[in-house]
């Protein structure tokens, strides 16, 4: 579909799409790729835009750091990108990664994930390193500056009498407040013996009830077996309900997305179920409810057929997820990992991975901001 022809089904639709704003070009900046987008609305309204910037080596193992940038205007505009994730002292490779001969030299800062905390005017944002340590920070300025990285790593190795991981992940995308002031994000951990050191994987969530100042696990929501096959990077948000939903990435051979729902965003997790009109292309996917219209919004590339990463599409829920019956498309091309957010004025923000296929396979050239008028 051409992008006139494109526009023209969109506003049909109902839709007012606005040009899309490319904020990572892989080559800029001395980095070979930018990757893993994530976005939130801050409590004051404004935008923060972040994600992965590889350094040399675009695999998920190479060096890599951690880089956001910032609006004022409602994602219009941003400020300059600025790596925000440094810890100190020397930091040790991960030995699942150096056993499967995938680690490269430099230090990995992976998996940004922010949570907009409404209730104490804050934004927290979780990173981890070299897939197996976790940190938290937070701003009380409105993402403008950040406290120094506290560990949590503590958080996960609760896990380890349940699962002995060797690998880590927080999200990405985002995390939520849940309307107790309750903050969650899902997470996914495996034993690091299978591919890319990433598989088996098992997804759960973490959670904080003081703001950040603490971390505690919840349980292992998917477990990994022959029906769910390596669950991994999940979305949360909370239904009108007040009930929490879990939606989770597999490779299963159904090629559906696995959703579940939890009275709390961490324990009594409701049996994974796969769901039909969910495509699963093995890639992130993010949800974002929204309380004021109780809509579920859910944004991955809609492919059905061979897996491939393209046809973004926003797809809407008016009843809690169980049908979507609105679809929306984004981008018709090549696209991989997205994430949402709601502008101040009600647009729906979608950040993603843009770019063109090599060997048929998707290869990211941006990182991308599209704005999404929806009827209401």
């Amino acid at each position: 579909m051409r992008r006139r022809e494109f526009m023209a089904a969109a506003l049909a639709a109902g839709t007012e799409p606005a040009a899309p704003i490319d904020l990572f070009e892989s080559g800029a900046g001395g980095y070979e790729r930018y990757r893993i987008p994530g976005i939130v609305t801050t409590p004051k309204g404004s935008i923060l835009a972040y994600c992965e910037a590889r350094k040399s080596n675009p695999n998920d193992w190479g060096e890599t750091d951690i880089f956001l940038r910032r609006s004022t205007d409602g994602g219009r505009t941003f400020a300059p990108p600025a790596n925000i994730a440094r810890i100190a002292g020397p930091v040790e490779e991960n030995p699942a990664g150096v056993a499967q001969k995938v680690a490269a030299p430099g230090v990995l800062y992976d998996n940004p994930l922010a949570i907009s905390d409404t209730k104490a005017r804050a934004v927290h944002f979780l990173f981890c390193v070299e897939y197996m340590r976790a940190f938290h920070m937070r701003s009380d300025d409105d993402g403008v500056t950040w406290s120094a990285p506290v560990e949590i790593t503590a958080t996960f190795n609760a896990f380890r009498p349940d699962y002995p991981w060797q690998v880590i992940a927080i999200g990405p995308g985002h995390g939520i407040q849940l309307r107790n002031g309750r903050l969650a994000a899902a997470v996914w951990l495996s034993t690091g013996t299978g591919g890319h050191a990433h598989r088996p994987s098992v997804a759960a969530t973490i959670y904080s009830d003081d703001h950040g100042k603490s971390w505690k696990r919840g349980a292992i929501a998917v477990p990994n077996g022959p029906e769910f096959v390596n669950p991994s990077e999940g979305a949360l948000a909370q239904l009108s309900t007040g009930e929490v939903v879990l939606n989770v990435r597999t490779e299963s051979p159904n090629a559906r997305r696995t959703v579940l729902t939890s009275p709390d965003g961490a324990t009594h997790w409701s049996a994974p179920r796969f769901h039909a009109e969910l495509p699963e292309p093995v890639c992130f996917a993010s949800l974002l409810g929204d309380a004021k219209s109780k809509r579920l919004f859910f944004i991955n590339p809609d492919n059905f057929e061979n897996r491939q990463r393209k046809n973004l599409a926003v797809r809407v829920s008016r009843d809690n997820g169980r049908t979507w019956p609105e679809k929306h498309v984004i981008d018709p091309g090549w696209a991989g990992y997205s994430d949402i957010a709601l502008a101040p004025n009600g647009d729906l923000l979608c950040f993603y991975e843009r770019g063109a296929a090599a060997s048929n396979h998707f290869e990211n050239r941006y990182l991308t901001l599209s704005r999404l008028r929806l009827p209401r």
